[in-house]
This record gives structure tokens, sequence and C-alpha cells, in this order.
């Protein structure tokens, strides 16, 4: 294959080069992309790819870099003292407007190196610091950077799934999700009286097999899947490498076996939740609670399943889609009872919305789990859905 268009190359060849890589890593996570999928992304070949860039890292580093200027940059267009709304449409307005490209920052970030993830991390608590001052100035209410971050949380949510919506409806909705979680007291939830969740316990280790999952987990939470060699794992269970195949075929197989795990203590956590609850409004408000409860107290076997999954084999990744599409479908009803304006759409939207302030202020907690952290985090998810 020759570079198609070599004499008439375009000016903007880096950042088609750029954007298409975005899109990949977002796609496929950071190992899984390939240099020679980017390149086909872009219409040329991998030779030409690295006249730009000298190694796939490289390319991954410009990619969050880019990210994080975009946002910036939309910022610091708005003038100082501007309105909270002003603020977060701007920050939605490059999200959504880039949603394919921009999904690096949420997950993958945690591959670049100590210098590149320090520079990252300035930024993007410059943006926080950005979207705080305004929170502050709009509602005098607790914890304002846990709500900037968690409104932050709602917008790039939109980076995270494929749910078809026009552009400025997508805008629209996650702007209003936003500044509905910058107005949310992190104190509702818990003032309400609301019930501790009881989530499933995580079984106790009994069998090899068992513990070797038990061991991989946090291992693949702290340093990423393919980062992690069977000899790490094995040295946790006080293995041999090569005794791990006699429990499972390969690592691929450990990291289908806990993202499954994950399905199913959560879905066990749903299902204990929802019985015996008053109508579609407290439905909505114990999924949110039970999300927040798994997601603080399975925070390592979380990340794994929501950061690795795209990077396994289809045969092995295709119940596990299901199994996440069901979970959302049960959001989605149920948000739809409440919210009867919404369309599946919008709802689907929101439900996302609801998970990524989860996320973000989890972050912005360091997971430190505690009763008021589940109940303010609970209260945020709950304002980004529009209750």
């Amino acid at each position: 294959m020759t570079d198609p268009i070599a004499g008439t190359r375009p000016r903007n060849r880096k950042q088609l080069i750029v954007e298409a890589a975005g899109r990949v890593f977002s796609e496929h996570g950071y190992h899984a992309a390939s240099m020679e999928r980017i390149a086909a992304q872009v219409g040329i070949t991998a030779a030409a790819l690295y006249r730009h860039f000298p190694n796939k890292y490289a390319l991954f580093a410009e990619c969050a870099v880019v990210m994080t200027d975009r946002l910036v940059a939309a910022l610091d267009q708005v003038p100082p003292g501007a309105p909270l709304a002003d603020v977060l449409t701007a920050v939605t307005r490059v999200a959504v407007t880039h949603r394919a490209s921009s999904g690096v920052y949420r997950w993958e970030a945690r591959y670049l190196n100590r210098e590149d993830l320090r520079h990252h991390t300035a930024k993007f608590g410059h943006i926080i610091g950005r979207v705080d001052e305004a929170v502050q100035r709009a509602y005098a209410l607790p914890d304002e950077r846990l709500r900037a971050r968690a409104a932050l949380g709602a917008i790039g949510s939109i980076t995270m799934h494929h749910t078809s919506i026009a552009q400025r409806r997508a805008e629209d909705l996650l702007s209003s999700s936003a500044l509905r979680v910058a107005a949310t007291d992190p104190g509702a939830h818990r003032r309400r009286g609301a019930h501790p969740v009881e989530l499933p316990t995580q079984p106790v280790p009994r069998t090899r097999r068992a513990e070797i999952l038990a061991a991989a987990v946090p291992l693949f939470a702290r340093d990423g899947f393919a980062s992690v060699t069977n000899g790490q794992i094995a040295k946790a269970v006080g293995l041999a490498p090569s005794a791990l195949y006699r429990h499972y075929p390969g690592k691929v197989d450990i990291l289908a076996a806990a993202c499954l795990q994950a399905a199913r203590l959560l879905a066990q956590g749903v299902e204990h939740s929802l019985h015996e609850v008053a109508g579609p409004h407290d439905a909505v408000v114990a999924l949110a609670a039970t999300y927040v409860a798994y997601s603080f107290e399975y925070t390592a076997l979380n990340s794994v399943a929501e950061a690795e999954l795209a990077g396994l084999p289809a045969d092995l990744r295709r119940s596990l889609v299901l199994a996440q599409r069901e979970h959302i479908a049960v959001w989605e009803q149920q948000l739809l009872l409440v919210r009867p304006e919404l369309d599946p759409r919008q709802a689907r939207v929101l439900v996302h919305a609801g998970f990524g302030v989860a996320v973000e202020a989890g972050r912005g907690l360091r997971w430190r789990d505690s009763r008021d952290h589940r109940d303010a985090v609970t209260a945020l998810v709950v304002g980004a859905l529009g209750l």
C-alpha cells in the first residue's frame, strides 16, 4: 500500500492522525490499538504515520494532550465571572464535538508515563478549578469541588458510549444534567433517611482458580492488563508461571473471569435493591445507590471491568456486553417512567451521565469508603438524572 495522497498531503495531516488515533485508543484501548490500525483510519501507510510520530506512545500522549488543551482553550474563551451555565456549555461542546476521540482521558490516561501524567493532571486540575469557581459563585452549598468534578463526569460520559443522538440535543441534555449536579446538595440523600445498600459479599477464594483471580484483579487495576505478566500473578499466589495454565488457558481468560464476576455482583446487588421498591422513582434512587455502593465496595474489580472490557476477544466480550446492556435497560425503563418527557435515547444518555458522575466523584474522594461518601455521590448521581 502506498500513501494515497502523496504529493497532495493535507496541511492538517497531523491533526487527522491524532483524531483517528483518539478514536482507535478510545474504542480498543491503548494496548489493543496498533499503528497499522490508526494508519488505516487515516488512509496512509504505517510508514507514513511514523514520519509524524516515532512510536505508539508518542501518538497516545499527543491524544491525551490535545483533549485537555481543547478544554483549557474553550474555558479560556469564557470571560471570568461568567455564569456557570456558560462554563459548562463550553466544556460540553468540546466533549460532544470530539466524543469519538476523547475517551482516552477517562481510563487510558493511566498509561501515560510519570512526567506526561503530571502535566495531564495539572491541566485537568486547571479545568476543574475553572468549573469549581463558577460552581461556588452559583450555589452556596458544601463540597463545591466535588460537585464541579461530578459535573465534568456527567459531561465526559458522552465519550464512553455509542448512543446515537444529535449533537445539539446531546449538548443541551448534558449541560442541563451537569448544571443539576452542580446545584445538588451532597447531603440530600442522607437526609432523606435512605437505607444503606446491602451488596453481595465477594466470594472468599477457596480454590486455586479463585485465588488466582483474586490476586490478578488488583494487579490489573494498578498496572493495566497488558502490563501484568503471568509471572507476577503466579508469584502473588505462590505458583510457578506454568502452573497458571492448569487453571486458566491464558491471561485473557483471567480478565474475562474478572469482568464476569463484576457483572454478576452488580446484577445481584440490583436485584436485591429493587425488591419491594415503592415505584419507579424509588427504583431509580435504589439503582443509583446500588451502583455507587458497588463502585466503592469493588473499586479495583469495577475499574478493571470498565477499562479492559474493550480489549477482550469478541467471543469472550459478547456475553459481558449483553449483561451491560441489560443493566442499562433496567435504568432506562425506570427513568422513562419517572420522566416520560424523555425519549429512550435521552434516557440512555442520562444513565451514562449518572455513571460518569459516580466515577469522577469517586475518584475525587479517592474512593475512600464511608457512608457519607456513598450518600454524597448517590445524591449527585440522582441529580444528574433529573429526579
